[in-house]
């Protein structure tokens, strides 16, 4: 496994070039297999992955105590390797809704006792709140992360889709490692103003959704049925005419994979990959062979004349519909 050559951020861990998200395995994209989620984990520990992703509210702990039981189960050496990201501040009801978002001291201490019990682990390597709850400064909630890198519970403060100014904000009360946001070739937002602020601070950015939540994958159908439980099924992006359009965006981008001798999935990580050393793109994989599909990725060389075509294929703001629905985009910024 490669290892990129700077830094998580100039404060933060040196990581694998690619993290594996664990959210699938647990929420939002219909029943996972228990078994094949932690051989999947096992798998990518084995590949020479070291950033395992979570949230303490993915199956509303669910995910935390998946990977706390695939590391009791690993060799010694693969645990001492894994990083681990976790989100917290998002708020469920029993019946799964969601209810805000709390950033205030107390809670994010709180949280973090929850996620050190349920991964079975003296301290978490990246802690940051999943989005920014509008009624606490942002200060505070990075003022209580600091408390806890002190304490030693939390190794790196990061952060999770926010904008340049609460980017310059936090970084001006403690040291941030990281900037956890979607990016993707349909998903271009952080380019103007986001990217350049965090390289001007030196903040490491963890993409998320490389694959548009399987819809630039290169493997899903616009015939394909998805369950009540699937995050897609209310997607603006997974729906008629703009899945549709979104589809057609694929299929040109299927050529240029072809050309290459790879798979969309490859192309598309390879892109991700290819903007910066910075950049650690997370794979959703929840399977072995989607594991060892997204990891083919790192063998792929983009040259300026494939980087062309793909620019083409898939101009930035190509994507027809949002990335969330609205309410949820509500909670963003930009």
């Amino acid at each position: 496994m490669t290892m990129r050559t700077s830094p998580l951020g100039t404060t933060g861990p040196q990581v694998s070039a690619l993290g594996l998200g664990c959210m699938g395995m647990s929420a939002l994209y219909g029943e996972a297999d228990r078994a094949e989620s932690i051989a999947t984990i096992h798998a990518a520990l084995d590949a020479g992955v070291t950033l395992l992703d979570t949230g303490d509210f993915y199956g509303m702990g669910h995910n935390e105590t998946l990977i706390g039981e695939a590391l009791r189960a690993a060799p010694a050496a693969r645990r001492e390797q894994a990083l681990i990201s976790v989100k917290f501040g998002a708020l469920r009801g029993p019946d799964g809704s969601w209810l805000g978002y709390d950033g205030r001291p107390a809670a994010v201490k709180n949280f973090a006792a929850y996620s050190l019990q349920r991964l079975g682990v003296d301290h978490l390597d990246v802690y940051r709140i999943a989005r920014l709850d509008p009624d606490v400064p942002i200060e505070e909630t990075v003022g209580a992360i600091a408390e806890l890198v002190e304490k030693g519970y939390v190794r790196h403060i990061g952060l999770s889709e926010v904008g340049a100014e609460t980017i310059r904000r936090a970084a001006a009360t403690a040291p941030v490692s990281d900037l956890q946001i979607e990016y993707s070739l349909i998903s271009r937002g952080i380019e103007d103003e986001i990217l350049p602020t965090t390289r001007e601070l030196g903040i490491g950015i963890t993409a998320y959704g490389v694959l548009s939540r399987g819809l630039i994958s290169g493997h899903f159908t616009a015939d394909r049925q998805l369950g009540a439980g699937d995050f897609r099924a209310m997607s603006p992006r997974f729906q008629g005419d703009n899945l549709r359009r979104n589809l057609n965006l694929v299929e040109a981008l299927r050529k240029i994979a072809e050309q290459k001798g790879v798979s969309v999935a490859q192309i598309a990580i390879a892109w991700v990959l290819s903007r910066g050393e910075d950049i650690v793109p997370l794979v959703g994989a929840r399977r072995r062979d989607r594991l060892t599909e997204a990891l083919g990725a790192l063998d792929v060389t983009l040259e300026a004349a494939d980087l062309a075509a793909i620019e083409d294929a898939v101009p930035a703001g190509a994507a027809a519909g949002d990335r969330y629905p609205a309410a949820q985009m509500a909670h963003l910024e930009s």
